[in-house]
């Protein structure tokens, strides 16, 4: 009787599984050896804190805001999307210059509407902003958003703590990866425990 009851049992089990439904205990115990993401962002937020505590760069935003802005980039989310996670849709100007200054560039910063040389050139010519931005034909905002991603680019102040930083991320994509590997391992040798013991209930 108690065999039975057994079977019954593992022939619900082999169906649940089979069926997608989520498995909490083993997930527990995998995520609780490995850092989340949360845990990532607190320690890229304490580099964050270094870099603004040296006065490398002002900006409005919070050490721990600035751990989520690069979590979300890598994550492949726009300015817009990272502000908007941020809880502020119109800090996407602030976010774009802060990630900038963290040198997480996009293909779109580099796609300037002139020439770069002629642009460096005008610039160390001497003439102002203005008269610069006249003869290249763009905004002098727009000018100055695409200095400052040049500047950025060969600034090499911050690099050691962006180094520190891309540490971070890439041993949270290692757990990640043994986050997936070991969920579908799991999973994997129970199905075929369950199918092996199933084998007589049908």
């Amino acid at each position: 009787m108690q065999d039975d009851k057994r079977k019954t049992h593992l022939l619900e089990l082999f169906t649940n599984i089979s069926g997608k439904t989520k498995i909490v205990e083993p997930m527990t115990k995998i995520h609780g050896t490995l850092r989340d993401r949360d845990a990532v962002e607190r320690e890229i937020a304490l580099v964050m804190r270094e870099i603004l505590d040296q006065g490398f760069f002002k900006t409005k935003l919070k050490p721990i805001q600035l751990a989520k802005l690069v979590s979300l980039y890598y994550a492949g989310k726009n300015d817009t999307e990272i502000a908007r996670e941020l809880g502020d849709e119109k800090l996407s100007k602030t976010v774009a210059r802060a990630r900038v200054r963290l040198k997480l560039f996009r293909d779109l910063d580099w796609k300037m509407p002139f020439d770069r040389e002629q642009m460096e050139d005008l610039l160390d010519s001497g003439k102002t902003m203005k008269e610069v931005s006249e003869e290249l034909g763009v905004s002098p905002s727009t000018l100055r958003e695409y200095r400052h991603v040049i500047e950025q680019a060969e600034d090499t102040t911050i690099d050691i703590y962006l180094e520190r930083i891309k540490d971070v991320m890439e041993d949270r994509d290692l757990s990640e990866q043994l986050t997936r590997s070991a969920t579908r391992d799991s999973l994997g040798e129970s199905i075929d425990i369950t199918e092996a013991e199933m084998i007589d209930v049908a």
